[in-house]
């Protein structure tokens, strides 16, 4: 057998876990993974022998980002080497078998050996999900927030284009304590309305620690009447994380694809 390097396309609910990336002694999404796939890559005999409840090695999963505590995905990606005579199905399968049911593999396949989810990745897709209505729905309660108030959607809107382009978003930034580039570009917010529903649909290279639902708790104040557009273009230029909104709840945030 020969190692090879392995993408992972990843769809996770995030309510019971503190973020995709390692914590000690607390749930992630990289944690269950990288156990499960510890497990495979051993021996039948191995696991009775050592009767452990972890495994000898563990192979390092490289998301592609690192969702907070709370955010979902649809479309994380990963890449993962593996030393294993499993084919991508067979190991898509094994993951899926043992991983938590808020966690499912969708696709394994071998990458170049180049290939870093990480580092490679060009942009990312997010869509943040909220209500606002007499009766919120029950059943998908858990991905999205429920708004007090209503708000106006087209206000939203012309504030979002005033933050489209690049632009230094330190202001909205959650990390006081970043000391690289806070420049992003951001190609595409969408604000629209179906049925109770208002999303959010953010497209950039990149993005800032917290920076979605910074943004999307600006526009809803903007949406709200609290804020006017020209405020927005004001936050931007302060460069201050206190000029901003709050940040959205993580419930109502979702990774939907990533670029390569």
């Amino acid at each position: 057998m020969s190692e090879k390097n392995y993408k992972l396309k990843i769809e996770y609910d995030g309510t019971r876990y503190y973020g995709w990336e390692h914590q000690p002694d607390r749930p992630t999404i990289q944690g269950k993974i990288e156990r499960v796939l510890g497990f495979m890559l051993m021996k039948r005999e191995d696991i009775e022998r050592e009767g452990s409840d972890e495994p000898a090695q563990i192979p390092e999963v490289i998301g592609a980002g690192r969702t907070d505590a709370g955010v979902h995905a649809r479309g994380m990606v990963a890449s993962v080497r593996l030393d294993t005579p499993l084919d991508c199905d067979a190991i898509r399968d094994y993951c899926n078998r043992y991983l938590p049911d808020d966690i499912a593999i969708r696709e394994v396949s071998v990458a170049s050996d180049r290939f870093h989810a990480r580092y490679n990745a060009v942009g990312k897709t997010y869509q943040y999900t909220a209500f606002y209505g007499p009766v919120h729905p029950v059943f998908n309660r858990k991905y999205y927030t429920v708004l007090e108030h209503d708000v106006d959607v087209s206000a939203m809107q012309q504030a979002a284009d005033v933050l489209k382009g690049e632009h230094d978003f330190k202001s909205f930034c959650g990390n006081s304590h970043m000391k690289k580039s806070t420049v992003r570009m951001v190609d595409r917010i969408d604000v629209r309305r179906s049925k109770g529903y208002i999303y959010f649909t953010l497209h950039g290279t990149g993005f800032l620690q917290n920076m979605v639902r910074i943004i999307v708790g600006t526009l809803l104040l903007v949406g709200e009447g609290k804020l006017k557009v020209s405020d927005v273009e004001d936050i931007l230029e302060a460069r201050d994380r206190k000029s901003a909104g709050p940040t959205a709840p993580a419930k109502g945030l979702t990774l939907i694809s990533v670029d390569y």
